[in-house]
């Protein structure tokens, strides 16, 4: 059983009240697209991923680099939004059931997702919801309300996404029935009987406005935690540099099982650290032959990946390298350059300090160079 997702992103975000759209705030430096993304991209039955987005976003989507990712311009609806995108997994006969979700939902779980996803075997739709717990009143006119009490207050909930359908069935309901739209796609279903409900989540609450919006910062702040990283290599002759994956000139290189980059070793294992995933010395070990001479890039790459999996993001990296020689301002911007492409971070979650020992101990005398990292995490689910 495979699934397409379609991400809503195709609003004005007017509530907001910013210049940058709510899919394009970053936590983390992630987007709400991003986060939602690879969240989605845990589950190898979503095949295909869609963003319907809005034309006057186009820079700002344009600038996420998104890889093996459909973009489409939204309508000026949400069910016109969402119509187009079903439109379009019609005509390529991708798959046969669809997930449709709000960009302003990042903050689902990948439990939910799943279940959800497990639903779906045996229904022909499967909607989230929650009870709703606060007091109700209803306005009867200007004048006058009345409470929501009891069992009436009991027969009320909320929906949420992710939703999944059958392809065909959600398409069709578009195409016939779209007087009866309201707010989401289960609105069409004039029998909700033929939907399986599943408790939802308190967490994936939707962001509207700022303060939504701090909240959710303030949830995943809860998540985070900080890794140290500590690397030294003997400097010698008739030896490569590599600092940061970047080869640099100079009469003397590293000694070392890899290419001996300090600087990569150092934010591998502060990354390790922080995710609780034990250390390189584990996980690529120097009595292995596979790993000799191999380049530091490839091993911090892998790691990235294995965190992404987990649903670990790298808030910050502060670096410190320590060495006499190369002067390290010369080279610092490339390096950032480097590492931000590496840990798919931007260059402004990044910062390098070049230190000295004052010509005192082994790294004064040229004969070592080392690196310090400090590395903060967040978890998105």
């Amino acid at each position: 059983m495979s699934f397409c997702l379609i991400i809503l992103a195709g609003g004005n975000s007017h509530r907001f009240r910013s210049k940058i759209g709510k899919p394009y705030q970053k936590i983390a430096g992630k987007s709400l697209i991003e986060i939602n993304i690879n969240k989605a991209r845990k589950f190898k039955q979503i095949k295909k991923i869609i963003i319907v987005y809005n034309k006057k976003d186009s820079k700002h989507i344009k600038s996420l680099k998104l890889k093996n990712v459909k973009l489409l311009i939204g309508g000026k609806t949400r069910q016109e939004s969402t119509f187009n995108a079903l439109r379009y997994l019609i005509k390529k006969k991708v798959t046969s059931k669809v997930l449709i979700h709000d960009v302003a939902r990042p903050n689902y779980s990948t439990k939910l997702l799943s279940l959800i996803l497990k639903n779906m075997r045996n229904a022909r739709a499967v909607v989230p919801k929650i009870k709703v717990q606060d007091a109700i009143k209803q306005i009867i006119d200007s004048s006058k309300y009345e409470y929501i009490v009891g069992k009436k207050r009991d027969n009320l909930f909320l929906t949420q996404t992710p939703q999944a359908f059958n392809l065909k069935e959600i398409y069709f309901l578009h195409k016939t029935n779209s007087e009866k739209y309201r707010d989401d796609d289960i609105s069409l279903y004039l029998d909700l009987n033929k939907v399986k409900f599943i408790e939802g989540e308190k967490n994936n609450f939707k962001i509207t406005d700022r303060s939504d919006f701090e909240i959710l910062k303030n949830i995943y702040k809860s998540n985070q935690s900080v890794g140290i990283g500590f690397d030294v290599h003997r400097l010698v002759p008739k030896k490569k540099l590599y600092l940061a994956g970047l080869k640099v000139k100079s009469k003397l290189g590293t000694l070392g099982h890899s290419d001996g980059d300090p600087v990569l070793h150092s934010i591998t294992d502060a990354i390790l650290g922080a995710c609780k995933m034990g250390d390189i010395g584990q996980i690529f070990s120097d009595k292995n032959k596979k790993f000799k001479n191999i380049r530091s890039t490839i091993l911090l790459k892998q790691i990235i990946e294995k965190i992404k999996l987990k649903g670990y993001f790298i808030n910050n990296i502060d670096i410190n390298i320590i060495t006499q020689t190369p002067k390290i301002k010369n080279f610092k911007k490339m390096m950032i350059k480097n590492i931000a492409n590496l840990c798919e971070i931007s260059k402004e979650q990044i910062n390098i300090k070049g230190k000295t020992t004052e010509k005192l101990g082994v790294v004064g005398k040229e004969k070592a160079i080392a690196c310090e990292v400090i590395i903060s995490i967040i978890k998105y689910d």
